[in-house]
This record gives structure tokens, C-alpha cells and sequence, in this order.
């Protein structure tokens, strides 16, 4: 195969999507550790009338095919959203996909480069899905283990392919585990109570039946606690209804912890069950017999014994009271009793020394490290 013979197409019919969202099958056929998307999920999410992402940004997705049969795919992204916020000119790409051929990934990689400083990018950066309120990175090491509930996974050559490709690292995602058998050391817990104590917050869990009311107290808190991190896109109301809809057939609202002080929510933390137990099991699709394997193993046989601590955060104003360590102490209590013997925190950045403490403190070991890569646009590759 050589490179001048893999033709790029953007996608620009039903049957091309189609193809761009089944196409990870062919790299993934075999591996026991990839998780299949539901097909009927990832075609939501692709349909622009349909996913909120697409108001506030530009999103284009191409295929490579060799001698008409389809190699790889990859999407080039402008969130204006991101760029207004940061006052910044760039670009992403995602969904990248590639059998193992680095001509494939090279014109993949390129054309999205192309489009983005076409396009008047100054950096393009990603992996990512299409933003940090997606899933992002790229998984540099423990490949041998599957991913947790939205988080990403792909084969060990993309690593070479991005840095022969001339990606630098921009950032490292580190994912932690805790697991119940590790049990938070008693000076530990003294501790933390103390600092419940002089936190002078009380903590509860999701009230379902005021759902819509919780999901504001949400968007508050995220739009405040995270302005200042790592690929912080602001979120609308739409996208967090969108993304709260999806989120709430698998949500447990004891596992959604709100600290209030004075009245005043100022911190929320979010556990999901690592519904990707189930789904690696049913092959991305619910109908005819996915729905009944999807049911015997949630609602008859619970197979999910894993959580992902997938959000955190206290408003600027109440940080370093020690409200995060009783997040997670309580989330790992709830956790055991309702049967749960691990849980991922992730993603949490390699230099937010303060959460790194705090989740170590109790006991949580570093196990995986997800890549943001970038590239600047305004010199010729």
C-alpha cells in the first residue's frame, strides 16, 4: 500500500456515516478490551439535529480507502465555543481510527491538519470526541485492560503513529483506581471527619424527583469550578440537558454527591456505574437479543461491580476545605455497600497535585495515562 494510493473522502451521505461509525469493528476485531459503542448511540450523536454540540461548532469527518475499501477515518473539529471562551484559534480532531498502516494515519492525521488551518487554526490538538465534556485521549499504556464508562481505548501503535507524525505532548490525563479490599487507613478517616466538621457542609444525593432543578445546580457549579482547567469548554443549558438525558437511565443517585453550605450548593461530585461492563458484552447493539443480554446482566445477573468518579468539583471560593476527600470517602462508602468492588477516578491531570493527594491519600493507585497531543498550524508539515 503506499501513500499516493489511499484516497480521503469527507463524509457526506447517510451510507459514508454509516461506514465512519462502523469502521472501528475492523480495527477492534479480536481484541477482548475494546468496548463496542451502541450503534444506536453513536448515531445520535453524530446526527446534527440531534446533538446540541453541533450549534456552536464545525465538525467535518473523513474516510481512507485503499482500492475502495475503507482504512481508516478521522474527524477535523472547530468548537467556536472553546475558541470565544479562550479568546484562541484552535482546532481538533477525533474519532481517529487506522488499521495498522502509518501511510493510513498519516493522511488522516494531515487531512485533518489541512481542513483545521484552512479553516484559520493556529493549533490542532486531540485526540478528542469532540471536546473535554466528551471523551478525550489517547491511552499510552495499559492496553491490556478495557475502558471504564466514557473513557477511550485504542490499539498501542497509534502512539507511534502520532509522534512519527510529529504530535507533541500537550497534556496527561491519568486515570486512578481504588479497590474496596484497599480500605482507607483509620487515621484517614479521622481525618477526614474532622474535616467534615469544620467544613461546616452537609452532603446528600441526587433528588430524582426534582431532576431538572439538579441538573442547574450542576451547570452552576461546573461553569464556575472549571473555568480555569485543562480544555474547560463552557457548558449551555441544551448540552447539559442533552447530556444528562443520556446519562440518567444508568445514573444511581446515591452516587451523585451535592456539599451545601449555608444553603448554597457549592460542590458536586458524579460516580456512574461502569455500564461498559455490559456493553462489551452485547457487540453494539440492542435489538434483536442486546436489549435481553443488556437486562440479564444490569436487572437479573448485576455484573457491573466498577465505578467511574467521573466528575468533581468545588467552587472556587470553598476549595481547600477538604470537601473533595469527603467526596470521595463517601462515594468509596456507598460504593462497597452497594456492592461495588472498584472504582476509576479519572481523568484527573498530571500536575492538579491537590487532587492527586487527596485521592492517594485514600488509597488510590495511578494506572493509567490517557495523551492530549498538539501541533502548531502555522508552519508547513
Amino acid at each position: 500500500m503506499k501513500a499516493e494510493e489511499i484516497e480521503i473522502d469527507e463524509v457526506s451521505s447517510r451510507s459514508d456515516l454509516n461506514h465512519f461509525i462502523k469502521f472501528p469493528w475492523k480495527v477492534y476485531a479480536g481484541n477482548p478490551n475494546w468496548v463496542p459503542p451502541l450503534l444506536i448511540d453513536r448515531k445520535e450523536f453524530f446526527d446534527k439535529t440531534r446533538n446540541p454540540f453541533y450549534r456552536h461548532a464545525e465538525v467535518k469527518l473523513f474516510l481512507a480507502r485503499y482500492r475502495g475499501e475503507i482504512m481508516g477515518r478521522i474527524a477535523a473539529c472547530i468548537n467556536h465555543a472553546y475558541n470565544q471562551f479562550h479568546e484562541q484559534k484552535i482546532g481538533s480532531f477525533g474519532f481517529f481510527e487506522s488499521v495498522e498502516n502509518y501511510d493510513v494515519a498519516y493522511r488522516l492525521l494531515k487531512t485533518a491538519m489541512i481542513e483545521l488551518k484552512r479553516s484559520g487554526m493556529e493549533v490542532m490538538h486531540g485526540p478528542a470526541n469532540f471536546s473535554t465534556n466528551h471523551d478525550v485521549g489517547l491511552l499510552i499504556d495499559s492496553f491490556d485492560l478495557p475502558p471504564v464508562v466514557m473513557m477511550t481505548y485504542n490499539p498501542p501503535y497509534y502512539v507511534d503513529y502520532f509522534e512519527r507524525f510529529g504530535l507533541k505532548k500537550a497534556k496527561d490525563l491519568l486515570a486512578y483506581r481504588i479497590i474496596k479490599s484497599n480500605q482507607p487507613p483509620e487515621r484517614v478517616r479521622k481525618l477526614v471527619e474532622r474535616i467534615r466538621k469544620r467544613s461546616h457542609a452537609t452532603f446528600r444525593g441526587l433528588r430524582m424527583n426534582d431532576f431538572n432543578n439538579e441538573v442547574k445546580r450542576v451547570i452552576d457549579i461546573f461553569n464556575d469550578a472549571w473555568q480555569e482547567s485543562y480544555g474547560y469548554v463552557p457548558l449551555s443549558d441544551e448540552e447539559t440537558t442533552h447530556i444528562a438525558r443520556s446519562l440518567r437511565q444508568i445514573i444511581d443517585p446515591d452516587l451523585v454527591r451535592f456539599a451545601e453550605i449555608d444553603g448554597e450548593t457549592v460542590g458536586f461530585s458524579l460516580a456512574l456505574p461502569d455500564i461498559n461492563q455490559v456493553l462489551i458484552r452485547i457487540n453494539g447493539r440492542l435489538f434483536p437479543f442486546g436489549l435481553l443480554k443488556l437486562l440479564w446482566h444490569t436487572k437479573v445477573r448485576n455484573k457491573i461491580k466498577q465505578l467511574r468518579v467521573l466528575l468533581m468539583g468545588v467552587k472556587p471560593e470553598y476549595r481547600k476545605r477538604g470537601i473533595d476527600n469527603i467526596f470521595y470517602l463517601d462515594t468509596f462508602d456507598i460504593g462497597t455497600v452497594k456492592g461495588y468492588e472498584a472504582a476509576e477516578l479519572s481523568w484527573i491531570l498530571e500536575d492538579n497535585q491537590l487532587m492527586i493527594s487527596a485521592i492517594e491519600m485514600l488509597g488510590g493507585e495511578h494506572y493509567k495515562t490517557y495523551r492530549m497531543y498538539e501541533a502548531p498550524l502555522t508552519s508547513g508539515k
